[in-house]
């Protein structure tokens, strides 16, 4: 599922205007171009570089995070997007849940996509186990466990109910992504909760 989905997102990428990489992304202060360099950099992570470089960052994940965009981001959008190429077959993690790869290439896959305008029909199975990793995550690991710990999210396109209290539906990979703090999927949202999980992101 995760090279599935890296794949797909080189083949919008080689589609895409080299302007374009530098349009904001969903992600704060970061570029397309920022997240894709970001993608290269998980993707070539192990366990024991994610750890050695956690501790050279005095173990802030933004320091961290911002180095290896650094590192991994080209001179040019297409050295970068070659540079994802060669990292797409890779099965290396750093030291967290598998499903937190997929939770990666589906968010930041959005993140890209969504100021882009580029529309993608994830996978349903890969959408819901992102969604199930991430509402019993911490946040201090960029999980959402205490976001939604009084909250019911119920998605309208999968067989899918988590939590308890009042309720947030809509599509599974909107849930996701207003989970993952990305503000602009609660427009697709409704329900009774919507307000107190819009006020917890």
């Amino acid at each position: 599922m995760v090279h599935a989905e890296r794949a797909a997102l080189i083949g919008d990428l080689e589609r895409l205007d080299e302007g374009r990489w530098d349009e904001p992304s969903l992600c704060a202060e970061w570029t397309v171009h920022d997240v894709v360099a970001h993608l290269v950099d998980t993707a070539r992570t192990t366990r024991l570089g994610f750890l050695a470089g956690l501790a050279r960052a005095w173990f802030d994940f933004d320091r961290q995070n911002a180095r290896g965009v650094e590192r991994a981001r080209g001179a040019s959008p297409q050295e970068t997007l070659e540079r994802l190429r060669q990292a797409a077959a890779r099965t290396s993690t750093p030291p967290a849940p598998l499903d937190s790869r997929l939770v990666e290439e589906i968010v930041h896959g959005e993140d890209i996509r969504r100021p882009l305008g580029i529309a993608r029909s994830y996978p349903g199975d890969a959408v819901v186990r992102s969604l199930r990793l991430q509402v019993r995550t911490p946040a201090s690991f960029g999980g959402a466990r205490e976001i939604v710990a009084h909250t019911r999210l119920t998605a309208s396109d999968a067989d899918l109910s988590i939590g308890e209290g009042p309720e947030v539906s809509g599509p599974a990979l909107s849930l996701l992504l207003a989970v993952s703090r990305r503000r602009v999927a609660l427009d697709d949202l409704d329900g009774p909760g919507l307000a107190a999980l819009a006020g917890a992101i």
